[in-house]
């Protein structure tokens, strides 16, 4: 059975247990690379090899990490924004999508310094959500506070009513 499974007895060693794979898997170095590379590069974690890579950080784009949640008669959004003034951020809502733009600006021209690291990145960004509800746009609120920027919209009659339980059976 382990002959079978291993491969089979060598002829000239026949009365000694010697095994012979009856297949050599040879894998060239350049197919072992490969396929570590591969395995690397395919982690969820890694950036997808369509995404440009940027060689600094500063040089990524700022995009805001944003939260979406409903509570009974509003939808709110929570975007972290840090090191954004208030005067520098937009919020437009029209029909369902919400869009947040703005611009973290540079602190200051540096004209040379003797960096170590730069990790910090600047620029413009824009988000647009498509809100999971029917909103009264005119009646959203904004409020900002520790960089986090917190915004309300209501809900429609209609939608506060859409939501009904259903009984598993």
């Amino acid at each position: 059975m382990l002959e079978e499974a291993m491969g089979k007895k060598d002829k000239k060693h026949e009365d000694k247990d010697v095994l012979v794979p009856e297949k050599a898997e040879l894998v060239s170095p350049f197919e072992e690379m490969e396929r570590w590379f591969g395995d690397f590069f395919n982690r969820p974690s890694f950036p997808p090899v369509w995404m440009p890579r940027m060689r600094l950080p500063s040089m990524q784009p700022v995009t805001p990490s944003i939260d979406i949640y409903e509570e009974t008669d509003a939808v709110v959004v929570k975007a972290e924004l840090p090191g954004i003034a208030k005067e520098d951020v937009e919020v437009n809502v029209s029909e369902n999508l919400l869009t947040i733009s703005g611009e973290k600006k540079a602190e200051e021209k540096v004209e040379r310094k003797d960096y170590h690291r730069i990790e910090r990145s600047y620029g413009s960004f824009s988000r647009s959500i498509r809100l999971p509800a029917e909103t009264l746009a005119d009646q959203a609120k904004a409020s900002f506070k520790d960089g986090v920027l917190e915004i309300r919209i209501p809900k429609t009659e209609e939608a506060k009513q859409k939501k009904r339980k259903i009984e598993i059976e």
